[in-house]
């Protein structure tokens, strides 16, 4: 997404052509807008497609109905950005700045010719994922998220938008500025979400947020799809974006966010493509875009808790509220979670200054303090050379001896050589201190103990794979890893031991535990997917 900002400039002056416009005039109509008329306000659905012909459409302030930015969008310009394509809700309220004639197409028609005209599509795409990387980076503060930056539901909100890569602002109750008074007073001094000026939620949970964003989709009404596919890391995104392009119905269910765990790493250096690197959230989003270009529909955040199978064979997945929804096939691709240490106190500081994932989220509870980050592995390392960026200094500490076996080399060498770093080897973290917030660890060595007075602690060790919800109907070995191919009594790699369910990536018995691995498997999978479903077509 480096370019994205320079694409959008450049798009901004290349209009659509001609005979894209004459086809969206097709499935659509004209319509005018009065000066001061609104085109469409924030909280609506994004369901249809707007296209200038004549005029100006401007974004307004919501607090106080002036014109927000100073350009608007002219002939030859359109609305929307990237959530159109998942039936997103819109946050930005958008006027007439002056009469207003424009052509409006219904946005499954337009997704349908987007379909048909990858031109057009290719286009759109661009300008579309441009807007929303520049209001995310830009912070547009539509939506505002109101309570204490150490409130650990506060903080699920934050991580939830920002790891979608949602545009927010953040106010922090504890903070006297008078800005932050008057939406304190908004919120009754109680955590909150705000978006425009007049909805509010209080007690925000990323379900509810979720919920108004259109991401939580109306799914108990659709169809019976081709495939579910459990879990948005990069081997489900890779599924997804390759499902959509063959034509299979599918469906992406994600408990958190778009990206799994590699959605929490602030920088892979050893992806193909990247020489600079790229953090986790920008290769899965897009990837994700990709694939809602090929009509692949992402739900999020719910959790799938139990599945089933009918009689006709398809696979029907009970969620977290009691819903449930169906496919004929079924692609476990839900990864690994990091696992918790057997330490007391360890849930009461969780969020209050114990963390799972290192990102900016995070980092910022690291100034002018010392961090710890314990692992060996990718995720560890990366995590340490990002925070030391932040943190008065990090620990690294790690149960052996080397790093040699669990991290790749380049990135061992950096810490190694970071005098920000300290590696701790043959170690581990035996004590949490602090009251409400943690304020200190006790680190043991071999014959030692000392107390580290760090305020942030990342834990990521292990890899506890989720299976739980399988219910049985797949067989797993004995740590819970998915057996597959030859393990599983199949010819085929991805193939588990029940018809119609496949599984790659992490979760997988003998995958390689790797970002590349993991796209490469949820690639490749779709064909196996793919001629299962032919096979078991029913007969019309």
């Amino acid at each position: 997404m480096e370019t994205l900002g320079q694409d959008l400039e450049t798009m901004r002056r290349v209009p659509l052509a001609p005979d894209h416009v004459a086809a969206i005039g097709e499935i659509g109509g004209e319509k005018l807008y009065r000066a001061g008329e609104i085109v469409m306000d924030i909280g609506e659905a994004m369901d249809r497609f707007v296209y200038v012909v004549d005029g100006e459409i401007e974004v307004v302030d919501p607090h106080t109905g002036e014109r927000l930015l100073p350009s608007g969008l002219g002939p030859t310009q359109f609305m929307g950005e990237i959530g159109f394509l998942n039936g997103g809700t819109n946050i930005m309220r958008m006027r007439a700045a002056v009469d207003t004639r424009v052509i409006e197409a219904p946005r499954e028609a337009m997704l349908a010719l987007m379909g048909r005209v990858p031109e057009l599509s290719d286009h759109l795409i661009t300008v579309f994922a441009a807007r929303r990387r520049k209001q995310f980076e830009t912070r547009n503060d539509t939506i505002k998220v109101i309570g204490a930056d150490r409130d650990p539901q506060v903080q699920a909100v934050e991580r939830f938008l920002s790891r979608n890569r949602i545009p927010f602002q953040s106010y922090d109750m504890d903070a006297s500025d008078r800005e932050v008074t008057a939406l304190c007073d908004l919120t009754g001094h109680q955590p909150g979400v705000i978006v425009g000026a007049d909805t509010r939620m209080d007690q925000p949970t990323p379900r509810k947020v979720a919920q108004y964003l259109g991401l939580d989709l109306g799914i108990c009404s659709q169809r019976t799809y081709d495939l579910l596919i459990v879990g948005g890391g990069p081997a489900g995104v890779a599924a997804a974006v390759y499902a959509g392009s063959e034509g299979i119905g599918a469906l992406v269910i994600e408990d958190t966010a778009v990206g799994g765990q590699a959605g929490t790493s602030s920088r892979i250096e050893n992806y193909m493509g990247f020489p600079t690197g790229i953090s986790g959230t920008d290769l899965t989003f897009r990837g994700q875009v990709q694939a809602m270009k090929f009509g692949t529909r992402f739900v999020m955040p719910r959790r799938v808790e139990g599945v089933s199978r009918r009689e006709d064979g398809a696979y029907c997945a009970t969620l977290d509220d009691g819903d449930e929804i169906c496919a004929r096939a079924l692609l476990v691709a839900t990864g690994v979670q990091y696992r918790r240490l057997p330490l007391d106190r360890l849930e009461e500081l969780e969020g209050a200054g114990i963390f799972y994932s290192a990102t900016e989220m995070e980092a910022r509870f690291c100034a002018r303090t010392e961090a710890v980050v314990i692992g060996g592995g990718n995720s560890a390392g990366q995590a340490a050379m990002y925070l030391s960026r932040a943190a008065a200094h990090v620990h690294l500490v790690v149960r052996g001896s080397s790093l040699a076996a669990s991290m790749s080399s380049y990135l061992s060498q950096r810490l190694e050589a970071d005098p920000r770093v300290t590696i701790h080897y043959h170690s581990e973290v035996t004590a949490l201190h602090g009251d409400t917030w943690l304020d200190g660890i006790t680190l043991k060595t071999k014959d030692t103990e000392q107390r580290i007075n760090a305020r942030a602690l990342f834990i990521m060790i292990g890899a506890a794979p989720n299976t739980g919800w399988l219910s049985g109907l797949a067989a797993t070995d004995d740590k819970g890893f998915v057996l597959t191919g030859a393990a599983a009594g199949q010819g085929d790699d991805y193939a588990t031991t029940a018809p119609g369910i496949f599984a790659v990536g992490d979760v997988r018995s003998g995958s390689v535990k790797r970002v590349a691995s993991a796209v490469g498997e949820g690639s490749v999978v779709v064909s196996r997917i793919w001629q299962y479903l032919e096979d078991t077509r029913p007969a019309e």
